[in-house]
């Protein structure tokens, strides 16, 4: 699709960066990402890609909006507690940009609906909240050679990490070859709640930089911040020769 006059007002500042430009523009209005989470991760990352002017986006989540989400979860408010999260997002998301196509799934994502739901788009982005969703996640878009871009949050921390199955690599098995007995997440264990913002603003950031072909990715690398210390750090991730998804051959 080309770019309409309403692109050009609406991404000027955008397009005037040289990184981007006209083409770049065009790559991010082309491109099609899905959301799986629309929590304290996936508020902040919808509205950075809509704001940058992705042309299709995918939100799936079962969720309903709870009063305990509102301290994170940025795109909700009093009067959305009780519906559908991604019901609600993609009503804000469509108030501000009209021409930016949301497709929502108010369904949990499970083997039996994870091919239907992933094969339309791109780029995956997970922002759950429990391993077994994410061994999921990371094994359907390793068969599938989809690009993986996940964050994770807890208490004080949070990470990222990207990989692109296009490529052979290292995957999410690589690095956490079993299922922790212990499920840590916000419910459990609490969350500072600018975590969340950083973290879903670094994954938008990523998927941007990725649908652009920009150097410096973060490519078989995790990122770790931490709130208190506000740092930031970067680990490379290395094939295990003994992953279940036979990374190294």
């Amino acid at each position: 699709m080309e770019l309409t006059l309403n692109d050009f007002k609406t991404f000027e500042k955008q397009i005037i960066l040289k990184k981007i430009g006209i083409s770049g523009q065009k790559r991010i209005k082309n491109s099609r990402v899905l959301i799986i989470g629309m929590g304290g991760l996936g508020c902040p990352l919808l509205t950075y890609l809509a704001s940058a002017g992705v042309g299709n986006l995918g939100i799936i989540d079962h969720d309903k909006v709870e009063i305990s989400n509102l301290n994170r979860q940025t795109l909700f408010n009093l009067s959305d507690i009780g519906k559908f999260k991604v019901v609600q997002a993609k009503m804000k998301i469509d108030k501000i940009f009209r021409a930016i196509k949301v497709r929502k799934f108010t369904e949990k994502i499970v083997k039996k609906n994870i091919r239907k739901i992933l094969k339309g788009y791109e780029i995956i982005c997970d922002g759950t909240d429990n391993f077994d969703t994410r061994y999921l996640i990371n094994d359907e878009c390793k068969k599938n050679k989809k690009i993986l871009i996940s964050a994770a949050i807890n208490k004080f921390d949070g990470q990222i990490f990207k990989f692109n199955f296009k490529k052979k690599g290292p995957c999410l098995r690589c690095f956490m070859p079993e299922r922790p007995e212990q499920e840590n997440n916000c419910g459990s264990d609490g969350i500072f709640s600018p975590v969340a913002g950083i973290l879903g603003s670094l994954q938008a950031n990523e998927v941007l930089k990725t649908i652009l072909n920009l150097k410096d990715d973060l490519n078989n690398n995790i990122l770790l911040f931490n709130a208190l210390k506000s740092s930031l750090r970067k680990i490379k991730i290395t094939s295990n020769p003994s992953c279940q998804n036979k990374c190294q051959k």
